[in-house]
Formats: structure tokens, C-alpha cells, sequence
């Protein structure tokens, strides 16, 4: 529900543009695939102590697609 409200609030009373919304979803999307990703690699490698490097890994491929990645990384850590 917030993130609706953001979202309409930032589209409406800011005027961003649908195409930079839309590029920020895909990079969001894009970023948590990157996270999932990281954390299904952390589960088949199945070392102790080994979650920093996994989750670390996750963050960093998240963050590279861009500010919705970078988005993704902080809410799904």
C-alpha cells in the first residue's frame, strides 16, 4: 500500500515519466532475480559461514542494474 502511494504520489505531483517508472520496475525486477540468485547458490553450496559472501554477492549484482536494483538490494536485505 505505501509503495503504491509513492509511487502515484512521485508520477502525479512530481511529473516523472512513465518510461523512467517503467526502467525502474525492470531494473527492480532484474535485482531481485540477482538476490534470489544469489541466495539459491547459497543454499546449494551449503558451506558454514559462507552467508556473507553469498549475501554481499546478491547486493552487489543487485546494485549494478541500476537505482531500481539498488532499490531491491536494500528492501530485500
Amino acid at each position: 500500500m505505501k509503495l503504491s502511494m509513492i509511487i502515484i504520489f512521485c508520477s502525479l505531483i512530481l511529473g516523472v515519466s512513465s518510461q523512467r517508472w517503467l526502467s525502474f520496475l525492470k531494473e527492480a525486477g532484474q535485482g531481485a532475480k540477482d538476490m534470489v540468485r544469489a541466495y539459491s547458490d547459497m543454499r546449494e553450496a551449503n558451506y558454514k559461514n559462507s552467508d556473507k559472501y553469498f549475501h554481499a554477492r546478491g547486493n552487489y549484482d543487485a546494485a549494478q542494474r541500476g537505482p531500481g536494483g539498488a532499490w531491491a538490494a536494500k528492501v530485500i536485505r
